[in-house]
């Protein structure tokens, strides 16, 4: 037993939770109707999930909405939900989408502290601190058939099957681990 009578990996779990990575997926949509919009990022109809992860990559937070939302624009509501879920948390490390007005925002708002990792200016592929994990964790998901597009009619069912999907890749850890 861990610390307090809590298994080791959900000590961990519990005490890491408090440094959250926010960002954001554009998915194409089909032809089912429902919210939808162009990022013109990312040349992309469809749909824009965002997640908070903790520092291993498990989800605190999802939301879902048309992809013609600015991501400083769509992560005031991801960010009260976490801040509602999550109140211990302090810091909140982001991409560069997310710079600007937000940063204030949290300040003000959340009295958070929003951190963006900023891409180094050397060219070439490099590692981003942090961003990786939520990078990582898009990935997971993705291997996951019903997330490849996003067929629903509803955010909040696209909302369901992300954390159904997370739900499937935790409970394989955990049949592993026994």
């Amino acid at each position: 037993m861990g610390i307090k009578g809590i298994p080791p990996y959900q000590g961990f779990r519990f005490r890491c939770y408090s440094t959250p990575i926010i960002d954001s997926q554009t998915v194409k949509t089909t032809e089912q109707g429902g919210v939808r919009g162009y990022d013109g990022g990312k040349r992309i109809k469809g749909r824009k999930r965002h997640l908070v992860v903790d520092v291993m990559g498990l989800l605190l937070v999802v939301c879902v909405h048309s992809a013609g939302i600015q991501d400083r624009d769509g992560a005031k509501s991801v960010l009260e939900a976490l801040m509602a879920g999550f109140p211990g948390v302090q810091l909140i490390w982001a991409d560069g989408g997310y710079a600007g007005k937000l940063v204030g925002w949290v300040a003000m708002h959340l009295q958070r502290v929003l951190s963006i990792v900023k891409r180094p200016r050397k060219s070439g592929f490099k590692v981003l601190q942090w961003r990786w994990i939520v990078e990582r964790t898009f990935g997971w998901l993705n291997r996951s058939r019903r997330l490849s597009k996003d067929f629903e009619g509803l955010c909040e069912t696209s909302e369901a099957w992300v954390r159904i999907a997370m739900i499937q890749i935790m409970v394989r850890r955990l049949a592993k681990a026994t």
